[in-house]
This record gives structure tokens, sequence and C-alpha cells, in this order.
């Protein structure tokens, strides 16, 4: 199915966690893939710096397996400190000799918007390499292409729009504001969106003149290098962007410590983000994080069943349940929890799960044997505690890292299964009585990334947004994205905003001048 050009390799194998490290000598910058659903490309392999491809300079590489077969994909090459100091060596030239920083701002729109249309252009491949590298759904990753598509033009739209303000001190002085770059900004994603947190964190950053520095995760490096091959095409000069494939604690920390580096944004597990805020205290950086979640998701008693149904689905099981802010705790009003239960639970079991390149596929593969190995521990966890497992809890076939929808019924809220972020197709049912009961039992959580509420009382909706401690809410709908609506978290669910304005507040520091008039 996947083929390399493996004649030309040299190695030397070694193990690091679950990934094969290898010493290759004559890695190609390229190597033809052949999808599964017959498409072929061409994979770059090199890290992206200073718009080329080129080989890390150890030559040390990984390899990416797919996740539905537990097959190599092939092997990309891994950067360590010594490619982290070329990238930074790249952006800050860029950054310094004012080719991006201090442009028209409507040309860094403009070149936006032509690697968008590049995207838009080349949109199947990109989003079969997602389901490819990742192991989700087909229909899943060709929702996060187009909303690739649309946040990168709606952050072109942004370009001229970072005005500063006159303030009146009266009639001696002079005063304004202007917004500015911050200078080299690293970035730091995750692997169960990799375009789109590849696209939530460079088009805020270059839109408003900054330069960037991004790290895949390891497990899911193939689409940031694959469409990084159009950004000299769209115009944007050397240095302005850097892709860079490795690990955390080798890539991850050298980012985080570079005293040249002015910002980190991160995007993944709570713990790995309070480590890189502190990492980055340090250097006094500007931080940005998004973090874990354990989102409530609320149906009333008076909501519409079926579609409430359907949203909780949505909720918990797209993208195998490898959201951030999936709906994982379910409050149910008691009057209509049994017969509730009963029709989620048919809904989870009707789930379509397999190979992703299924049209019919809604679930598609975890995205590593480490991620299936946790989940299946957490239901073990679930059992021990005594809650009552009502579906799913089991691996589907012999290969591949696919799991059974799972419902846990009969928590108890000091559950670990209610506590703890499971990151999968796992979601836990408890009913409740009043709306003030509800409210607390929501908000009893230490993180707050987001809420889901369905009701058919506007009243109920708004007073439980109000009090809800989430940084998004959605009402009658779930994991329902768009490009100008903000998304972030309270408490430990992070700092700071992906999307809208506010992410573009995140990549300026604002000055203030003052002239004496005589």
């Amino acid at each position: 199915m996947f083929s390399v050009r493996s004649t030309l390799l040299k190695t030397t194998a070694v193990q690091f966690g679950k990934l094969q490290l290898r010493q290759f000598s004559h890695l190609p910058l390229n190597v033809p893939v052949k999808l599964p659903n017959g498409l072929e490309y061409e994979q770059p392999t090199g890290l992206f710096i200073d718009n080329k491809f080129v080989p890390s300079k150890q030559h040390k590489t990984f390899e990416v397996i797919n996740p539905s077969t537990e097959e190599e994909i092939c092997h990309v090459y891994e950067g360590r400190e010594d490619d982290v100091e070329a990238a930074v060596i790249a952006a800050d030239t860029a950054f310094n000799n004012n080719s991006w920083a201090t442009i028209d701002p409507l040309d860094r729109g403009k070149a936006l918007w032509r690697l968008a249309d590049f995207i838009e252009k080349d949109k199947e491949i990109i989003a079969s390499i997602e389901s490819l590298d990742n192991g989700k759904a087909i229909m899943n990753a060709r929702i996060d292409v187009q909303l690739v598509i649309n946040y990168l033009k709606a952050s072109a739209g942004y370009a001229d729009k970072l005005d500063g303000r006159l303030i009146n001190t009266g009639e001696t002085h002079f005063n304004y504001t202007k917004r500015e770059p911050l200078g080299v900004c690293g970035q730091i994603i995750p692997w169960n969106f990799p375009l789109l947190m590849w696209a939530w964190k460079i088009a805020p950053a270059i839109i408003t003149g900054n330069t960037v520095i991004l790290k895949t995760a390891e497990a899911t490096p193939l689409s940031a290098l694959y469409v990084s091959q159009y950004i000299p095409q769209a115009g944007i000069p050397p240095g302005v962007i850097n892709i860079v494939s490795g690990f955390g604690k080798i890539v991850g920390e050298a980012l985080t410590q570079h005293p040249k580096i002015k910002k980190i944004a991160f995007t993944g597990s709570t713990a790995t983000g309070k480590h890189i805020y502190q990492g980055a205290a340090a250097g006094l950086k500007k931080v940005t994080l998004e973090l874990g979640g354990k989102s409530p998701n609320i149906v009333f008693a008076d909501a519409n069943i079926k579609k409430a149904v359907q949203n909780i689905i949505t909720g918990i099981y797209f993208n195998s349940g490898e959201v951030c802010c999936a709906g994982s705790r379910a409050y149910v009003e008691e009057s209509i929890y049994d017969e509730f239960v009963q029709e989620l639970t048919t809904a989870a079991e009707n789930v379509k799960v397999g190979n992703p390149f299924d049209e019919s596929t809604f679930q598609g593969a975890q995205t590593s044997q480490m991620q299936l190995e946790k989940i299946l521990s957490y239901v073990d966890i679930g059992k021990k505690e005594g809650a009552t497992l009502l579906t799913g809890g089991e691996r589907v076939g012999d290969k591949g890292y696919f799991i059974k929808p799972t419902i846990f019924g009969d928590v108890k809220e000091d559950m670990r299964i209610v506590k703890e972020e499971i990151f999968g197709p796992v979601i836990t049912i408890t009913k409740f009585k009043t709306l003030d009961e509800v409210v607390k039992m929501a908000n009893d959580s230490e993180y707050g990334l987001a809420a889901g509420i369905h009701t058919t009382n506007i009243n109920s909706a708004i007073k439980v947004a109000d009090r809800v401690k989430a940084g998004t809410v959605w009402v009658n709908t779930y994991n329902d994205f768009h490009h100008s609506v903000p998304f972030g978290g309270f408490n430990a669910s992070g700092l700071g905003r992906e999307m809208g304005s506010e992410a573009i507040d995140n990549y300026t520091q604002t000055k203030a001048v003052r002239v004496r008039l005589d």
C-alpha cells in the first residue's frame, strides 16, 4: 500500500518510546505515497526552514505509522536542538530585515489568501493525508480542511485592521498607540487536528507580521509538511514560516527556552502546558495555551430528544473522541433520563467504526497505540469504580487502533472517569433534578473549555450559559466551530484564545507614543 525508495537508505535503528528512530544517510526529501483511496502524491520528509525542505543536521529520522493498519507510512527527518537554532536564525533574520513585518499589511493578507487557495485546490489529497496519518474518518478530515481554508482567508482579512488609537490628554501633547508584532514565535501543535491546529497557530501570527517556528506532533507530521510546499508559491518570504518535526522533550524544550523566541503557543495536555508555561516564564515570553477539557453536555427535559442525542454523539464520537472540548460528561434531567439513555445507547451502537476511507465511517482509529491503551485502561478504571458499562468499552478488530463507542451510567461525581480527561470515545451520564444542581455539577471540574446546553427554553439556556465556567458554550449544537468565533478555556483549560479578533491580540503588543507640542 505504501512505498518509499528504501534502496537508497542506510539505517541504524534505535528505539524512542513507541516510535522507531533511524540514522538515514540518504533519506530522500520526498517519497511517493499511494493512499488507500487510490490517490498518489509526493510526501515531503525534510524540515522546512527558510522556504526549503532540508535534512536534519544529524540526519536522524523517525517513522510515521498508519493507526488504521499499524503499518509504516514513511520516515521523516527528526529535528533537534541544532535544527531549532537554524530555524531561529532564519525566522529572526526574516523578522529583522523588515521583509514581512513592515510591508503593506494588504500584501500579507494577499499571501495568506493565496496559501488558502493552494490548499483548496488540493483539498482532497490533504484530507486523505489527514485520514491516513491521524486515523480520523475521511468525512471528518474534509471538515477539518475546509475549516483550515476558511480560517486562513478570514485571517487574511485582519491584515489592515491592526489599528491603534488617539488619546486626548489636552492641547500640550499628541498621543497615539500602535500595535506591533512580537517577533519570532514558537508554536507547538497536537496530533488530533494536525492541519487545523497548524492553521490556528500560523495564521494570526504571520498576518500580524511575526515569524514562526512550528513543531508538528511526532505522531502526525505529514499534512503540515505537505502544505508547506505552497508557502513560497504563495509569496511568503523565506524564514517567515518554519516547520521542525520532532519530539517535545527536544524540539519543544528548545523552542521554549530559546532567548530569541518571544512567544510560545501550545495546544495539548494541561500537564505539558504547565511545564511549558513554567519554562517560558524564565524568559518572560508571552504564552497562549489551549489545554485539556472535561466538558459537560446538559440535556433538559424540554429538549428535542432526537436532536440532543445527535448532538451528544457529535460531541463525544466526532474525531474518535480525540477532541479537547469533547462533551464527555452528559447530564440529563431526571424525568427523561431513562428514555434518553436508551436513545443514546442505540445511537452509539449504530455509529460506524472502522476504515477511515469508507465514506460511511463516522469514527475512525485512535491515533496511536498509546492512546488506545490509555482509553482501555480508563474503561477498566470505570468498571472498578462501580460505574455501569452501558455499551462499548472494547477494541474493534485485531488490527488498527479502533474502539467501540463507550457509555458509562450510574456514575458518581468523584469517579476518575468523571473527573479526568480520557481523550477518547467515552462518555459518562448523570441525572439531575434542578438547574442549580446541574450547574454545580458542571462546574465541579478543574477544566473549563466548553459546555453544551440542550433546551427549547431560551431562559434556561441563557441562565446556564451565564453561570457555567467554560470558554465556549454551545446551545442546541456541539463541536460547532466558526472562524470568527473565539475558542479557548477557563481555569486549567488554558490561556488566550484561538480564532476571531482575540487570536490577533495574542500576537501583538501595544506601543504608546506621546509627543510634546511646542
